[in-house]
């Protein structure tokens, strides 16, 4: 299976002017906590990191240290995740059918769910790591009026991995750009296209590392690791 990892954020949530992926969990930076999860994963065999240039002397340093056996490639990262993923695909080696991808901020996943997702993507077009919503949403209008609330039983948080079958996905991003759609995801573009995406069970402690509150869940996460 082929995995992209979007990296080229600013950590401006963090309080950071730099790439958030290069701040410190336990010792070592966030993307090389992605990397080893993806690199301990049987079913991952290629992967790309989609980055801004001016970061890659910190990732090859990473890399180095790591001595990750599978075969990594550093691709310029755009002004926006959708341009960066767009980039990513064209990336690809030629043989890739499936993908997933998965944000280098998510530093928490588990070998266990990439294998997950690399097996269930096989199975269908799209499909994105999700898990129930616990909480009671409340739909909110522009003057903090509530308008409604949605049945939890079908709201789900959506996560990475996503996995996409790699010649709908380029379809979709080219209709994209045709119709100027801006997404937070690549699901969505499915979504839009009217492509079934399905939902693989994603884990609790797959948090997104965004803010110092973050970084201190995961420092205690990452504790009980051992790879």
């Amino acid at each position: 299976m082929y995995l992209l990892i979007p990296a080229a954020g600013i950590g401006k949530r963090m309080g950071s002017n730099r790439n958030k992926l290069l701040l410190e969990v336990r010792s070592q930076p966030i993307i090389a906590w992605t990397l080893k999860a993806a690199a301990a994963a049987s079913t991952i065999q290629w992967i790309g990191i989609i980055s801004q240039p001016s970061d890659w002397p910190d990732f090859k340093k990473i890399l180095a240290d790591l001595k990750l056996t599978k075969p990594v490639e550093l691709i310029i990262g755009g002004s926006t995740r959708q341009e960066s993923v767009y980039n990513g695909l064209q990336a690809l080696p030629a043989a890739a059918e499936q993908v997933l991808i998965h944000d280098g901020a998510r530093c928490l996943v588990t070998p266990d769910l990439f294998n997950s997702c690399a097996q269930a993507i096989r199975q269908c077009p799209g499909l994105i790591a999700a898990v129930p919503v616990k909480d009671t949403i409340k739909v909110v209008n522009e003057n903090g009026i509530i308008e409604s609330t949605p049945d939890r039983q079908q709201l789900w948080a959506a996560q990475t991995p996503q996995g996409f079958n790699v010649k709908l996905l380029k379809q979709c991003h080219a209709e994209g750009i045709r119709q100027g759609w801006e997404v937070t995801d690549d699901a969505a573009l499915f979504e839009r296209c009217g492509i079934e995406v399905r939902i693989v069970e994603g884990e609790e402690t797959n948090l997104k590392v965004t803010t110092p509150q973050d970084l201190a869940i995961a420092e205690f996460i990452l504790s009980n690791r051992n790879w």
